[in-house]
Formats: C-alpha cells, structure tokens, sequence
C-alpha cells in the first residue's frame, strides 16, 4: 500500500503550490485526500482537513472519533501530525488559526461540500486584515496526479482484470426473457465478487434502451436478438477503478444494419487506440475514431467525447474529447470508447481503458471485443 500512497507526494505538492503562488492547500475527504495520504476518509458533518501551507509541515485534522481510523490508515505512515477535534471546538477555526495571517491564497478540495467551503471562507476572513481568496486545488495537483505511477498502473491493472472477470461470465445472466433490472443485480453481485469493494455503475441496456448511452437498468424484457450495452465498473480495494464496455447480442440475430456499423465501431476503436503515444493529444485519439464513423455516415450518431481519465475516480483528467490539446504523456490512464447509437432503434459501444507508455498504448481490459451472440 505504501507504493500507492508515497510519502513524497506532500513534498510535490507543497512545492506545485508554490510554484502556482498558492499559500496553502485545504484538502477534505474524497479522492485528493486519499491521493495525498492514503487516507480514505468519510465524508460527514465533521470536518477533516488536510492543511499543507507553502512553508512548514503538513497537518491532517479529523473529528476525534475518527482519529484511530486516521491512525490506522496510510497517513500514519507520513510523518504528519494527525489531531483530533472535539465536538465543542470550532474546526474551521481551527483550521484558519493553523495558517499565518499572510496567507492570501487558499485553494480548496474541487469536491468540498459548499458548506464546509463556506465556513472555511468565513473563518479565514474573521480578522480585520485583507480578505483571502479562494482557488480550486485541482490548479494545483492535477499535473501531480495524472500521469500514474508504476504502482498505480498495477492497480489500474488489477482493476481491470477485474471487470474482465464479470464481463467473460455474462452468458450466465444476459438472457431473453430477463429484465435489464434483473440482470443488473446479478452483475453487481459479480462485480463485489471479483475483487471490487463497491459497485460505481451497472448499465445495461437493451434494444432502443442501447441507444442511451447513460440509460442505467429499467424493468424493460430482455427481447431474443436485442443488441444489449454493458458498460460496468466499480472500485477495488486499493481505492482504484475499473471500466469497462461491451455489447451483446442475446440470443438471435441483431439488425443486419447494427452489424454493419459495429464493424465500423470497431475500426474506430482500434484507430484511437493505435493512436495512443507520448506527445499526441487527445483531440488527435478523438480525432482517430470520429473520422472513421464519420466516414461511414455515422458521425451524427456518435454523440459524446471519446474517453476520460481513470485512477481514483472513474472519470478525472485527462478527458479525450476535441478541444483537449494537452499533450499525453506516460502513465496517463484514459478510456476509449467510441459509441453508435440510432435512436429509438439501437446502439452500441466499445471501451478499453489505456495507458499511455513510452511508445504508445496498453490496453487494460483483454476480454473480446467483437459482437458476442449470447445463447438464448
């Protein structure tokens, strides 16, 4: 665990926040707290925060009751001093006391609650000296945490072997005369079955249910010869995701037209993918794959952006869309997964996550990725 969660990483952060002209970062429960220390917090009424000012040692403060779980966790391991507030103390005061009066620029954790980001504000701007303005920590660290390091690839890695264990026994569950709901369930079960901790997502879509690209499960039949979407993930024990898409045919035949725009789907995805190396930019990847369903008259079909990044969160930098010309770089973890969909008839979609390496491309999921006809 200790590989995951490097005690260096509140050096770097310390030293983005100064290069950014940032006094100090506030971080509260939620990805950016378990990047930084390992420590996969609650999120309560209580506040937990991460103080890292520009100058001086990192300090993690957690309601006392939540002390032993902090102790218990990576954070421990940092060299950080981890104090517990009790329940007639003001936190926010606490924080503010923690940095010096000179700190004008604080940026806070993107996911904090308005509430608890509004209460820090007040705290920090009691005094009669200038006010303190507030930035997004995002400014600061995700250039920290996007490119992975080897153990989080691992993870990542782990991750998706994962999901590739659920979606090889979809035969057992994907069926005609089931519902979307029903096959659901037995999905997530097997999602918690294969190693995962919790379940993120679990879609599946059946007949003009597939042209819904975030359509989830609904108490609709499962028909002989519907194309059926399964896009499903969740999170591990190491706190990374998994992602993973694929479509099915349940029993039968499928519309001989979806068979013809599948094969060009599956063109799409693997020029995106070949696309994938140090120095392209995801506008270009997304580029990869638009260009070929365009080409086959499908462009307008394809209505969404062609990946995004995957660590701690399943969506989070880099996004694979048009617009995004960051370079990418080694380690960055994305998905790709181009998607066809006629609506009110049928659809499809196919999603690998990637990791960029220093030559180009590593597919994370292995399992098929042609139009797999269930029995049925």
């Amino acid at each position: 665990m200790s590989e995951l969660y490097p005690a260096d990483r509140l050096a770097r952060a310390g030293a983005a926040l100064r290069a950014a002209g940032i006094d100090a970062l506030l971080v509260t429960p939620g990805s950016d707290l378990r990047y930084l220390t390992g420590y996969n917090a609650k999120q309560l009424e209580r506040l937990t925060c991460l103080i890292i000012p520009r100058e001086g040692d990192a300090v993690l403060l957690v309601p006392r009751l939540e002390r032993p779980a902090a102790l218990a966790s990576p954070a421990a391991d940092l060299g950080i001093d981890i104090i517990g507030w009790d329940e007639t103390d003001d936190p926010f005061g606490l924080v503010a006391d923690r940095l010096a009066a000179d700190r004008h620029r604080v940026a806070v954790a993107n996911r904090m609650w308005a509430e608890h980001a509004l209460k820090l504000r007040d705290a920090l701007n009691s005094g009669d000296g200038p006010r303190r303005g507030i930035d997004l920590v995002d400014q600061v660290l995700r250039q920290l945490g996007m490119p992975k390091e080897p153990a989080e690839v691992a993870a990542l890695r782990r991750a998706g072997q994962a999901i590739d264990r659920v979606h090889r026994r979809m035969a057992d569950w994907l069926r005609p005369g089931r519902t979307e709901a029903e096959v659901g369930a037995d999905i997530a079960e097997a999602i918690l079955g294969a190693g995962h901790v919790s379940v993120d997502f679990v879609i599946v879509g059946s007949g003009p249910n597939s042209a819904s690209p975030h359509h989830e499960v609904s108490d609709r039949t499962i028909n002989r010869g519907d194309m059926v979407v399964v896009d499903i993930g969740g999170t591990t024990p190491d706190g990374y995701c998994s992602d993973c898409t694929r479509t099915y045919v349940a029993g039968g035949q499928p519309d001989p037209e979806a068979l013809e725009y599948y094969a060009v789907l599956q063109r799409a995805q693997d020029a995106a993918c070949d696309a994938v190396k140090p120095g392209v930019t995801p506008e270009a990847v997304d580029a990869a794959a638009r260009e070929i369903i365009s080409r086959a008259g499908y462009g307008d079909f394809f209505i969404h952006r062609t990946g995004h990044g995957i660590g701690l969160e399943s969506h989070e930098d880099p996004y694979i869309v048009a617009g995004n010309v960051e370079p990418l770089e080694p380690g960055m973890a994305f998905s790709i997964e181009p998607g066809i969909y006629l609506p009110e008839r049928h659809g499809a979609r196919i999603e690998d996550i990637l990791v960029c390496t220093d030559d180009g491309g590593e597919r994370l999921n292995q399992v098929r990725r042609d139009l797999v006809v269930l029995p049925g």
